[in-house]
């Protein structure tokens, strides 16, 4: 599975300039490439970013987390979540488990992954204590 040029630039737009929030990869089976699903602004907030995952479909996802450490500085961590929840189809998990390994290679700079099968695998305060 391929990775598209885009999909490459628009995450290096969230790490390095900030332009995302989080950004919702999917693959295309067509194309044999990870796509840009969806993209969202620094003003998003983590349950958008949870209610733009589709409840029934694998994705993979890179969310551009904020927060203030106790020495009260402002810092980000990038989390990838692949999102296969329990309800998707065999296929679907498949292709996306097989794929992961390869299209994370191609993402520099991802500080913790997260496999999630339902929301509370992936909740805020976890990834919170996760990032500091």
């Amino acid at each position: 599975m391929g990775v598209a040029d885009h999909s490459k630039s628009t995450y290096l737009e969230l790490q390095r300039k900030k332009v995302f929030r989080y950004v919702i990869f999917k693959i295309d089976e067509k194309k044999k490439e990870v796509v840009v699903e969806k993209t969202r602004g620094p003003s998003k907030n983590y349950d958008d970013f949870t209610a733009s995952l589709p409840e029934n479909d694998c994705r993979y996802a890179v969310y551009d987390f904020d927060f203030v450490t106790s020495e009260n500085c402002q810092k980000s961590k990038i989390f990838f979540i692949a999102w296969s929840p329990s309800v998707s189809r065999i296929r679907a998990k498949m292709l996306y488990a097989t794929s992961k390994e390869r299209f994370i290679r191609e993402l520099e700079g991802i500080h913790y992954e997260i496999q999630a099968t339902d929301p509370t695998e992936m909740d805020l305060e976890v990834n919170r204590e996760r990032a500091r």
